[in-house]
């Protein structure tokens, strides 16, 4: 018997109304200063992903710069960071320090060609290197789970192109070595005159950061927390453990910061990290709730026919691709967290 979780809070507000107007309006919001010495700017998709990753600007008391995810970039291109900085009366040059929150292209994608610019160090967590590296190999191995997922025959190829032998996790330009400094959980970032912290929060990827910056009030969550978005989880190549238990416990660190502002890679500003978080577990505890239901009601079913009983948005039937490889692995750390991974049939 389940236990049916209690309703999610609504989304917070914005702090940034130039933000949430930009949001609404589909548009990418202006260069913006958080806080003296601290600026967010918007570097837009691409592959034709109409969204924009927020990318947040750190200047040091010796003038230099730390950039926090740089965004996308296609053939090395800087244009939006440079017209950025050049808006603060910054420029590439300043650039020492390129600070990834985690892999994906829309975060690290820009950071090589940065370094190249400007002479910066990548800055990322050990795991988050260690998953590129080996993203190949990987994605290999992913094309024997799905051969045991139950797919219908005609979207097999579509999911093997996606999450299987075809996928590139970065989709990036990334380039070796990925990172010149390896940070790790409680680190303090080489930012002159200030304190930014690293907190370790696996479950988006393995090795996923946010940063905690108490003198100016700010908390930088990546992908971790969103103010509207229920992140992926799993999404940074295999790992020993369950992502969707590394994700609750990450989200239940962030119990301590709930007076920081909240500058996330996506939307907008906001308030109140603690009860965003809360909603996102609350979330899981559903997810979880409906595999527990449908595995109460099948009988040695395919994981695709499990997922077919979650409530996902859109539904199962509306996925093809990297969507439904997703929702498929996702209802399968939910089947292992339940204890449950043994009920599912594999075809």
């Amino acid at each position: 018997m389940t236990t049916v979780p209690p309703p999610a809070a609504p989304a917070p507000e914005p702090i940034s109304p130039v933000q949430a107007a930009a949001l609404r309006d589909g548009v990418l919001p202006p260069v913006e200063q958080v806080r003296p010495g601290v600026w967010t700017l918007a570097v837009p998709f691409r592959g034709g992903v109409p969204d924009a990753t927020l990318s947040y600007v750190v200047e040091g008391t010796d003038g230099t710069l730390a950039v926090i995810d740089p965004g996308w970039a296609e053939d090395d291109e800087l244009a939006v960071l440079r017209a950025g900085l050049a808006a603060i009366g910054r420029s590439v040059d300043q650039v020492g320090l390129v600070v990834v929150t985690h892999l994906h292209a829309d975060h690290l994608g820009a950071a090589a060609a940065l370094r190249r610019a400007s002479g910066a160090r990548i800055a990322m967590h050990r795991l988050e290197v260690e998953a590129l590296r080996r993203e190949r190999e990987d994605a290999a191995a992913n094309d024997a789970d799905i051969a045991g997922w139950g797919l219908p025959a005609e979207l097999v190829a579509g999911v093997v192109a996606a999450w299987g032998s075809g996928r590139r996790i970065g989709l990036s330009r990334a380039v070796e070595p990925f990172a010149d400094l390896l940070v790790a959980d409680g680190d303090v970032l080489p930012i002159p005159g200030r304190e930014v912290r690293a907190l370790w929060t696996p479950g988006h990827t393995a090795g996923h950061l946010c940063l905690v910056d108490e003198g100016d009030g700010l908390l930088f969550t990546g992908d971790h927390v969103l103010p509207r978005i229920n992140s992926g989880i799993g999404l940074g190549g295999r790992t020993t453990t369950n992502p969707l238990g590394d994700l609750l416990s990450s989200l239940a660190r962030l119990d301590g910061y709930g007076d920081l502002e909240v500058c996330p890679g996506h939307e907008y500003r906001f308030r109140d990290v603690v009860t965003r978080a809360r909603t996102l577990a609350r979330h899981r505890a559903e997810r979880s709730h409906h595999v527990a239901a449908a595995l109460d009601t099948l009988t040695s079913p395919t994981l695709f026919e499990v997922a077919s009983r979650v409530p996902f948005s859109g539904g199962i039937d509306s996925m093809t691709g990297f969507l439904l490889a997703s929702a498929l692995t996702q209802t399968a750390f939910h089947a292992d967290l339940l204890g449950r991974a043994d009920e599912i049939r594999r075809d």
